[in-house]
């Protein structure tokens, strides 16, 4: 018997995603990136009041593991100010997930676009 390689915490994310945005022209007001790396696609999309994350949203393509990183990484920055997205860590992602070392790559393609998204926040939020 294979065991199998996803955790119930992914299985769950990744069957009841709450984070999902709606297809790219139908995006409300707010801020977003795109990264399509390694034969995977993230955009991440966040609105932003008072200096903290809202509305944080994604659309991806790729293997389950990534797909619930997404859905993850939404539900956990989500309220938090800005500064979170420079803040998060692959690992902390990795090990809440269960997530294999193979798929470590996935995860960094996620992790840059959180960067780019706090980069473009950044942009934003100067004078």
């Amino acid at each position: 018997m294979v065991a199998d390689p996803y955790s119930p915490l992914t299985r769950r994310l990744f069957a009841e995603p709450t984070h999902v945005a709606p297809a790219a022209g139908e995006l409300a007001e707010g801020h977003s990136v795109y990264l399509a790396s390694q034969g995977l696609e993230v955009r991440l999309n966040a609105n932003v009041s008072s200096g903290r994350l809202e509305a944080l949203t994604f659309r991806a393509s790729g293997c389950p593991h990534f797909i619930a990183a997404c859905e993850w990484l939404c539900r956990h920055l989500e309220g938090k100010p800005v500064g979170a997205l420079d803040a998060l860590k692959p690992a902390e992602i990795m090990q809440t997930l269960a997530i294999p070392v193979t798929k470590t790559g996935r995860i960094l393609v996620l992790e840059d676009a959180v960067r780019a998204l706090g980069a473009c926040l950044g942009r934003d939020q100067t004078p």
